[in-house]
C-alpha cells in the first residue's frame, strides 16, 4: 500500500500540493475565525491546596487567594511621606477600577497595613485577578497598568508576583533552522536536498499548529502547547523526512527512474517513518495518565503536531520528490549562495540583529539574477557515491566490532556516572528570585526580600470554614499554634470574611525561608500534618494550607507519585511494538534499556547544573530544584526522539538482516547507511535545543540543556558505540523469538519487503544494494 502510496503522489503531484495548500489555509481561515482558545488557568486535581482555593472563592469572593501579583516599591524618604502615598494610593484605585482587577490591597489600607517594612522605606499592594485570565489579558492589563503609573521623585516601583512574571515565548528555534541549512548542504551537497526536508517539516507545523488551534477551543491546553508542538514537529518532521530523502537519492545512485525511487523510498523508510511516529505519539500520550487537565491538552496538541509531520512526510514529500525529480542531484552556485543568505537572515531573526535580515531580499535578487548570469547558473561537481565498505561509519562499526567489550564497558561507564546525580534529584518550582537580574521580576522579589524577608515572595494562606458554634477559640489557639511554629516568620490575621456574619476566616502565614527552599516545603507538612490538627482538635474546623507555594508542592507531589506509571507505561508500549516491528525479545529490550541510560544521564547533567548550581553563572541561572514537570516532558520527547533513531537504524540493520542473515555485515551495513543522515538530525537538534540556552527564562534554559544533552549522548554514545557493541556481542540471538510468541503477533513489515509487489520490491532493493556496493 505505501509503495503505491509513494507513486499515486508523485504522479499527481499537483493535486496533493494544491490539497496541502487547501488544507493550510482552510485551517488558517478557521483558527482566526474561532480564535485560540489557550488558557493560563492552572487545574488543580483533588489536593488540599484547591480545596482551599474552593473555600476563598466560595466565601471571600476569590480575595486573597485568586491568581495575582504585587506591586512592590521603595522610597528613601519613607512611603508614608505625603509626596508618595497621595499619588500612589490614588494609583492603586485606578488599578482595582480595571475591569480584570478583582481586588487591591493596598499597604495604606487597614487590611494591608503589614504591607510596609518595619524601616517605612518598601512597600508592597497585592493585585489580585481571576484564575482563567489569558496571557493576552495579563499583559494588556500590565500595559494598562504602566501607562497611569506615577512618576515619583526618588521612588522605585517594581511588579513581581506570578501575574506579572516576565516570559516570551522561545525564538532562537530559527537558529536551528539557520544550522539545519548548513549542516543539511554540508552532509548531502545539495541545495534541494536540505530543502526539501526543512519545507516537508514546515508545512507539517503549519498545519499541526492551526489544528491544535482550533481543537484548543474544545480541548483544554496551556498557552506554550504551540511553542512545543513547533518544537518536537521541527526535529520529527527534519528527521523523517531526511530518511525518505536519503534513501530517494540512494534509488537513483542505482540508476532508478524517479518514481520508482520514489515508491521504494516510501515503502521503505516511510514505513519506518510510520512506526517512529507512532512511537513518539505513544510518548507523548503516555501523559494522559498523569490525570492533569493542561498536561492532558498539551500531549493532544503535541501528538497530532506529531502526525501530521509523519502525514506530510509519505503524502507531500513524494509529490516534491515528483516535481524535482533528478535536480535533487543538482547543486548551483545562485542556489548556495542563495542559501547561504537565507540562513543568515534566520540568524539574524534568532539574535534579534536587524542588520542580518537583508539576507532575505539579497537570497531572492541572487536567485533571479543567478538565471542571467553564466556563472551563478554554473553546476557544482556532484560528490560519487562511496562503496558502504569505504565509509568512516562501516569502518568505525567494524572497529567496535572487533574490540565490543571496551566499547561497551566504555559508553555503559559514562552513562552510568552521569547519571548518578538522578538520586539527588528534588522536584519543585524555582520561584522569582531566578529571573535575569535586570528584569522587574527578579527587583521586586530582591526588594521584598530586603524589606520584609525571604518568606513574603511566597505567603502561605490559611483559610477555614467556621462552623455554627463561632468557634472564637479555636481560631485564637490555631493562630498561636502556628505564630509559634520556628520556621514562621510573621501570621496576619486571623481575617473574617464578613465580621457581622462570620463563616469563613483567612491568615496569611510568611515564612522565614524563600518558596524554593526545602525548609518551607517542610513548613508545609509540619502545619498540614501536626500544627494545624493539634490546635484545631475536637472543634470542627478544618484549617486549610493553601496559596501559590502550597499549589507547588501539592503538584509537585501529585506529578511524582504518577511518574512511575507514565514511565512505566511508555516503555512498555514501546517495548510491546517494537517487539512486534523487529521479531525480537532482545532488540525492543536492549533499545529500551539504552534510551533510559541516555536520558538518566540527561537528568543527571540537569541536576548537576540547575539544582547543584555547576556551571550555572556561565548561563545565568541559580541553583533552584527542578520544576516537576520538566522530567515528564523530556521523557516523553526524548524517548519519542531517541525512538525515531533506535526504528530507523534497526529497520536498515534488519533489512540486512533477513537479506543475508549475517549479523556482523547487518549491523555494519546498516549503521553505514544511516550514520550521517541520523548524525545530521541530531546535529541539527542538538543546536536547536542548545540555543534555548539564549533565553533569559530558566525552564526554557534547563530544556534546552536536557533535550541537546539527552539527544547528543543518543547519537555518539548509544547509536555508534553501544548499539554495535552489544549487537556483536549478541550475535544472532539479537533475533530471538519464541515460536509460540512469533505465532500470536501479528505481523508488520517495517522493512517493506512484504508488500505490494515482493519481487518488484527485491528486484529494486538489489539495485540499491548495487548501488552502495
Amino acid at each position: 500500500m505505501l509503495s503505491r502510496l509513494g507513486r499515486w503522489c508523485h504522479d499527481r503531484r499537483g493535486w496533493v500540493v494544491a490539497a496541502w495548500l487547501v488544507v493550510l489555509v482552510g485551517l488558517g481561515g478557521a483558527a482566526g475565525a474561532a480564535g485560540a482558545g489557550f488558557t493560563s488557568e492552572f487545574s488543580l486535581p483533588d489536593v488540599e491546596s484547591a480545596r482551599g482555593f474552593d473555600v476563598i472563592d466560595e466565601q471571600f469572593e476569590g480575595r486573597g487567594g485568586g491568581s495575582g501579583g504585587t506591586i512592590v516599591f521603595k522610597a528613601e524618604r519613607g512611603v508614608t511621606d505625603p509626596a508618595v502615598q497621595e499619588p500612589m494610593d490614588a494609583w492603586f484605585a485606578t488599578v482595582a477600577a480595571d475591569e480584570e482587577v478583582l481586588n487591591v490591597v493596598s499597604p495604606y489600607s487597614e487590611q494591608g497595613s503589614f504591607q510596609i517594612s518595619a524601616d517605612g522605606t518598601i512597600a508592597y499592594a497585592r493585585v489580585e485577578v481571576a484564575d482563567d485570565i489569558s496571557l493576552s489579558e495579563a499583559t494588556a492589563l500590565v500595559d494598562r497598568m504602566e501607562e497611569t503609573q506615577p512618576d515619583i521623585d526618588g521612588v522605585q516601583i517594581e511588579y513581581g508576583g506570578q501575574l506579572f512574571g516576565e516570559f516570551e515565548p522561545p525564538e532562537s528555534e530559527v537558529l536551528g533552522l539557520a544550522f539545519a541549512i548548513f549542516i543539511l548542504i554540508l552532509a548531502f551537497g545539495s541545495v534541494l536536498a536540505m530543502g526539501l526536508p526543512i519545507g516537508t517539516a514546515i508545512a507539517g507545523i503549519g498545519v499541526g499548529t492551526m489544528l491544535v488551534t482550533v481543537l484548543s477551543n474544545v480541548v483544554e491546553m496551556p498557552d506554550f502547547t504551540s511553542t512545543l508542538g513547533v518544537m518536537i514537529g521541527l526535529g520529527v518532521g527534519i528527521d523523517y523526512a531526511l530518511f525518505i530523502v536519503t534513501r530517494y537519492r540512494e534509488g537513483l545512485h542505482a540508476g532508478m527512474t524517479s518514481v520508482r525511487a520514489t515508491s521504494i523510498a516510501i515503502n521503505t523508510a516511510g514505513r519506518a517513518v510510520i512506526f517512529a511516529g507512532i512511537t513518539v505519539v505513544i510518548s507523548l500520550l503516555g501523559m494522559l495518565l498523569m490525570g492533569v487537565d493542561f498536561v492532558r491538552g498539551l500531549a493532544i496538541g503535541a501528538a497530532i503536531t506529531v502526525l501530521v509531520t509523519m502525514v506530510a512526510s509519505i503524502t507531500l514529500l513524494p509529490a516534491l520528490l515528483g516535481f524535482v525529480q533528478h535536480r535533487v542531484e543538482v547543486t548551483r552556485w545562485r542556489g548556495i549562495i542563495a542559501a547561504a543568505l537565507v540562513a543568515m537572515a534566520l540568524v539574524g531573526v534568532g539574535l534579534s540583529v536587524q542588520p542580518l535580515l537583508i539576507g532575505l531580499p539579497l537570497a531572492a535578487v541572487v536567485l533571479v539574477v543567478g538565471i542571467f548570469v553564466p556563472q551563478l547558473k554554473k553546476e557544482l561537481p556532484r560528490r560519487k557515491p562511496k562503496p558502504v565498505e569505504h565509509t568512516l561509519p562501516y569502518r568505525w562499526s567494524r572497529l567496535i566490532q572487533r574490540r565490543p567489550w571496551p566499547a561497551f564497558l566504555g559508553g555503559l561507564v559514562v552513562l552510568v556516572l552521569l547519571a548518578v546525580p538522578v538520586f539527588s534529584l528534588r522536584l519543585g518550582f524555582s520561584d522569582e528570585g531566578n529571573f535575569p537580574d535586570d528584569t522587574t521580576t527578579r527587583k521586586a522579589y530582591d526588594l521584598l526580600a530586603e524589606g520584609f524577608g525571604p518568606g513574603f515572595n511566597g505567603p502561605l494562606v490559611l483559610v477555614a470554614e467556621v462552623p455554627d458554634n463561632g468557634a472564637a477559640a479555636t481560631i485564637d489557639d490555631v493562630t498561636a499554634a502556628v505564630s509559634a511554629d520556628p520556621g514562621v516568620a510573621v501570621v496576619q490575621g486571623p481575617i473574617p470574611n464578613d465580621p457581622e456574619n462570620l463563616t469563613a476566616v483567612q491568615w496569611f502565614v510568611i515564612p522565614t525561608t524563600s518558596p524554593q527552599d526545602e525548609d518551607t516545603a517542610q513548613l508545609v507538612h509540619r502545619l498540614r500534618d501536626d500544627v494545624l490538627p493539634a490546635a484545631a482538635a475536637d472543634s470542627g474546623l478544618e484549617v486549610l494550607v493553601t496559596g501559590t507555594v502550597a499549589v507547588n508542592l501539592d503538584f509537585t507531589d501529585y506529578l511524582s507519585a504518577r511518574l512511575p506509571w507514565f514511565f512505566a507505561a511508555v516503555l512498555t508500549l514501546s517495548f510491546l511494538l517494537l517487539m512486534v516491528v523487529f521479531r525480537s525479545l532482545v532488540v525492543p529490550l536492549k533499545a529500551v534499556i539504552m534510551n533510559l541510560l541516555s536520558i538518566g544521564a540527561a537528568y543527571g547533567v540537569v541536576v548537576m547544573v540547575f539544582q547543584w548550581g555547576w556551571g550555572g553563572n556561565l548561563i545565568g541561572i541559580d541553583a533552584a530544584p527542578i520544576e516537576p514537570f520538566v522530567p515528564m516532558m523530556l521523557f516523553a520527547i526524548v524517548f519519542g526522539l531517541s525512538m525515531d533513531y533506535e526504528v530507523f537504524l534497526l529497520s536498515r540493520i534488519k533489512e540486512e538482516w533477513d537479506r543475508t542473515h549475517d549479523n556482523a555485515k547487518a549491523v555494519a551495513d546498516g549503521l553505514a547507511s544511516t550514520a550521517r543522515v541520523i548524525t545530521a538530525a541530531a546535529a541539527i537538534m542538538v543546536f536547536v535545543f542548545g540555543s534555548f540556552l539564549l533565553e533569559s527564562d530558566r525552564v526554557i534554559k534547563l530544556f534546552g540543556v536536557g533535550l541537546a544533552t539527552a539527544i547528543f549522548l543518543d547519537a555518539t554514545i548509544v547509536r555508534m558505540l553501544l548499539v554495535p557493541a552489544t549487537m556483536e556481542l549478541l550475535g544472532d540471538r539479537n533475533w530471538w523469538l519464541p515460536r509460540w510468541l512469533d505465532r500470536i503477533l501479528p505481523r508488520i513489515d517495517v522493512e517493506g519487503t512484504g508488500h505490494d509487489s515482493v519481487d518488484e520490491i527485491e528486484d529494486d532493493r538489489e539495485l540499491v544494494v548495487a548501488g552502495r556496493d
